[in-house]
């Protein structure tokens, strides 16, 4: 490491001269290590040519900066609700990839900034490691520890109303594909309904304690629902083979891989399931990566979701620092909240602005009976009393009054 002026510089082969002009730059960090890397790229650099690409670069990241006063927030809703609203977000639900259907468009759009609670199609994308994610067999290994196994997949389900039994009769084939023994089945239905099993080879029997029709038709229904293997929330997962680029210490290279699909999710089971890559796994459920990975992540998933489901419809030209924008306001308080008249529209300090939004009778009620008072400090409300509102030429205040200099 070389230390500058109290700055520590990553191991660049770059010039102590050049260092000190990167340095003295007003560029953020990430900025200063792309410099430094170009720099080294190019190789012979001279101090005034070291100079010039700094300038250059601080120059238009400079001009990318917002300007005080700018009105970021109405600018952003106008950029992203404009597409979103005005045009045709094409469909509901588009049978995704992997032949699961997935919430798209301007309905997903709707989820995400009211940062509901459940997605409609829950969906996570399941990236595997090492040895799992190029031998078949091992990626479906994976998949059978993540989908819900009923009993209906292992075999058939028949009773008996003469001796009151529940009889089921395993598929052997289909016991050693999912990694499961008949034995096993037995302990689970033992454990999840109380009652006595008889088990020989691939046949289960068991019946009510009580010879009663009801009570035998109950076990039935039960016995459907108990999950043998896998994860409750999951009902399918689909395996593809893709094209991918991987990072590896050598850098990034390509390489064919399998990924899982999953419909519904449960983000943190799965990130815990051996086999399973966790530093690329994903969900559309912001919620769930909030509770595993926090606040950051939930932040970036937000962002990611939005402009994903933007572009799938064309409209990609919407610049991301608009929906970064959204994330933040929706991440800042360390919860995600919803931009609504439960979330960040509905808890502003302007009574008027709250009004403008949803219930307007019931915010101008409760703020006359509690005596509340606005300041008319942001957009909507200026505009609602037809003031100039303060930002950009409206901060400023104009006045006149005498020269100091001048004779009476």
């Amino acid at each position: 490491m070389t230390k500058t002026e109290n700055v520590f510089v990553q191991d660049y082969d770059v010039d102590d001269d050049a260092i000190v002009i990167v340095e003295d730059s007003e560029l953020p960090r990430r900025l200063k290590d792309r410099v430094y890397a170009v720099l080294e790229d190019q190789g012979d650099v001279t101090i005034e040519q070291a100079q010039d690409i700094v300038s250059a670069v601080e120059t238009e990241y400079v001009e990318t900066r917002v300007d005080p006063l700018d009105p970021v927030g109405t600018v952003s809703a106008q950029s992203i609700g404009e597409p979103g609203t005005q045009l045709t977000m094409n469909t509901f639900h588009y049978a995704g990839v992997a032949e699961i259907d997935v919430t798209q468009g301007l309905p997903r759009l709707i989820e995400l900034v009211d940062a509901r609670k459940t997605p409609d199609t829950p969906t996570m994308q399941v990236h595997l490691a090492e040895e799992y994610a190029t031998e078949r067999e091992k990626a479906h290994e994976v998949v059978w520890n993540i989908e819900a196994t009923k009993i209906l997949a292992l075999g058939d389900v028949s009773t008996n109303v003469a001796d009151m039994r529940v009889q089921i009769d395993l598929n052997q084939d289909t016991l050693e594909e999912r990694l499961i023994t008949a034995e096993e089945v037995a302990e689970i239905i033992e454990d999840s309904l109380g009652v006595s099993t008889t088990q020989q080879g691939t046949q289960i029997e068991f019946g009510p304690e009580e010879p009663s029709y009801r009570d035998l038709l109950q076990l039935v229904e039960e016995l459907r629902d108990i999950t043998f293997k896998g994860i409750e929330d999951i009902s399918r997962v689909v395996i593809r083979r893709e094209d991918l680029e991987v990072e590896t210490d050598d850098g990034v290279e390509e390489r064919e891989e399998f990924v899982l699909y999953t419909e519904g999710s449960a983000f943190g089971d799965v990130l815990s399931i051996e086999g399973v890559d966790a530093s690329r796994t994903t969900c559309n459920n912001i919620h769930e990566i909030h509770r595993n990975l926090g606040i950051e992540a939930a932040r970036e998933a937000i962002i990611e979701e939005t402009n994903n489901t933007l572009a799938e419809q064309g409209l990609d030209d919407v610049n991301v620092r608009h929906l970064m924008l959204v994330a933040d306001m929706m991440t800042n308080e360390g919860t995600i909240e919803s931009i609504g008249r439960h979330g960040i529209s509905g808890s502003k300090d302007s009574v008027l602005a709250r009004a403008a939004f949803e219930v307007t009778v019931n915010h101008l009620l409760n703020a006359a009976i509690h005596g509340e008072i606005d300041e008319l400090d942001g957009v909507t409300e200026n505009v609602i009393v037809g003031k100039p509102i303060k930002l950009g030429t409206g901060d400023v205040d104009l006045r006149m009054g005498s020269s100091p200099n001048r004779a009476d």
